[in-house]
């Protein structure tokens, strides 16, 4: 049964705003161009064919990035590039401030000098490296619209995205986050721009089955810890099961 609702994740509001924080320290383009590359490596270079690479391609650009530089990801993933590189995904877990789970997704050509970062960053600031809390977390497919304002008319819109299999669709103000069982990320995406709007992102992300609320105290510690796992290049992801 489809969840209408008002407001979401006071994390995944700070999460997003620092996510425009992050491309400005220019960051935010190696990070696009390794994901670039695993995605071209598992579905091909054809964009109308990769749905994966396509979102990518077009969140790079919107992030300014050099079409010469998206060009290059891509064919480093198919084996044409000079300078292929083996990239490793992996995720490790762990326990934060107020006893948060932790997931982070990394992509890197070092898995040791990854592990190390990681476990030093957040054993140095009181967190517990290597807790099992995956299963705190589902793995779904998420639309995120920074305004939804030009939606015409709300009953349709909704309609067209529970056609699509959306399980839940939450606002935020102007902001729409759409969730989806994995398989229908695409349709969901397709009904989305469909209704008229420009979509922030799309893809794949841990949801926190629950989410616990933390002091004023232990939510600085966890937004600190967070800003730090978040600079490391090999990271492409981080989610919090903070309310």
């Amino acid at each position: 049964m489809i969840n209408f609702m008002s407001g979401h994740s006071k994390w995944a509001s700070i999460k997003h705003k620092k996510g425009a924080a992050d491309a400005k320290r220019g960051k935010v383009f190696s990070k696009l161009a390794k994901l670039m590359t695993v995605a071209a490596k598992e579905g091909g270079s054809d964009l109308n064919m990769n749905f994966s690479l396509r979102m990518l391609a077009e969140k790079a650009k919107k992030a300014n990035m050099p079409k010469d530089n998206i060009e290059r990801a891509i064919s480093r993933g198919t084996g044409e590039g000079a300078d292929g590189v083996q990239m490793i995904e992996a995720v490790y877990e762990a326990m934060g401030p107020g006893g948060t789970a932790i997931i982070v997704e990394t992509l890197t050509d070092n898995t040791n000098r990854t592990l190390g970062n990681l476990k030093n960053t957040i054993i140095k600031r009181g967190g517990n490296f290597g807790a099992k809390v995956l299963w705190m977390f589902d793995k779904k497919g998420v639309v995120r619209v920074e305004d939804a304002s030009a939606i015409a008319d709300r009953d349709i819109f909704e309609l067209a995205l529970i056609e699509a299999r959306a399980d839940d669709i939450i606002y935020d103000e102007n902001a729409l986050s759409v969730y989806c069982a994995v398989p229908d990320l695409q349709s969901v995406t397709e009904a989305v721009v469909s209704g008229g709007l420009e979509i922030e992102s799309a893809g794949l992300e841990y949801v926190a089955k629950d989410e616990i609320k933390l002091s004023e105290e232990d939510e600085e510690k966890l937004f600190t810890l967070m800003d730090l796992i978040e600079e490391d290049e090999d990271v492409t992801n981080v989610f919090s099961n903070a309310a």
